[in-house]
C-alpha cells in the first residue's frame, strides 16, 4: 500500500518493515491492518501433529510456548545476550574506556534485551526476570559501571511508547490516554503500557 514499507514472506512467517518518519506510524499501521485482514480472510490452516495418542494442533504463527508463558523468548534472549557479552569481555581485555564499553553494551546487549520488551516482560515469571538481570549484571561487572536494571529498561521502554501514542492521534490507542492536569507530569487513563 506504501512505499515506505515492504513486506517479507518467511516459510513460517510474515515480516512488515516500515519506514517510520517523525514518529508517524500511520502507513506502518496501515499495511499491517491490510495484511491482517487479508490474513483472516482466509481459511485457516492448523497443522495436526500426533502426541502418542492424541491430536494436537499446531497454530504456526504462535510464538508463546503452548503453556502460555514467555520462558522460551526469554530463553532465547538470554542466549543471544551471553553470545555478545564474549565481544564485551574481549573488549574489556582490550583496555577499551568504561565510555566506549557503555555504548557497546547498549547497542549490543541491551538492544537484545529490550527488543519487543513491552509485550512480555510484564507476563515473565520472577525466574526469568531473573534471568535476564544476571546477564545486566555480567555486563555491569565486566564494565564497572552501574547500568540501568531490566525492569528500568521496561519502564522506560513502557514510558516512551505511551508518549508516542499520545502524541499521535491515529494510534488506536490513543483515546485511552490522557494528559494528567497542568503541573503534574505523567499519563491518566485506562491504557495498560
Amino acid at each position: 500500500m506504501h512505499s515506505s514499507n515492504h513486506i517479507i514472506k518467511f516459510t513460517n512467517d510474515t515480516t512488515v518493515v516500515g519506514l517510520i518518519n517523525k514518529d508517524n506510524e500511520s502507513a506502518y499501521r496501515e499495511e499491517v491492518q491490510e495484511l491482517e485482514s487479508k490474513a483472516r480472510s482466509l481459511p485457516t490452516c492448523h497443522q495436526r501433529l500426533l502426541s502418542g495418542d492424541r491430536q494436537e494442533h499446531q497454530v504456526p504463527w504462535c510464538s508463546q510456548a503452548e503453556n502460555l508463558t514467555w520462558t522460551l523468548n526469554t530463553s532465547s534472549i538470554t542466549k543471544r545476550a551471553q553470545q555478545r557479552l564474549y565481544f564485551l569481555r574481549k573488549l574489556r581485555e582490550a583496555h577499551l574506556p568504561s565510555p566506549i564499553l557503555t555504548t557497546f553494551y547498549r547497542g549490543t546487549v541491551e538492544s537484545i534485551l529490550s527488543s519487543g520488551i513491552i509485550t512480555w516482560f510484564g507476563n515473565c515469571t520472577a525466574f526469568d526476570r531473573k534471568t535476564l538481570q544476571r546477564i545486566v549484571r555480567t555486563a555491569e561487572k565486566i564494565i564497572g559501571v552501574s547500568l540501568p536494571s531490566i525492569t528500568n529498561i521496561y519502564i522506560t521502554c513502557c514510558i516512551r511508547k505511551a508518549t508516542n501514542i499520545v502524541k499521535d492521534p491515529t494510534h488506536p490507542s490513543h483515546e485511552l490516554f490522557s494528559l494528567l492536569p497542568s503541573g503534574r507530569s505523567g499519563f491518566a487513563g485506562t491504557g495498560t503500557i
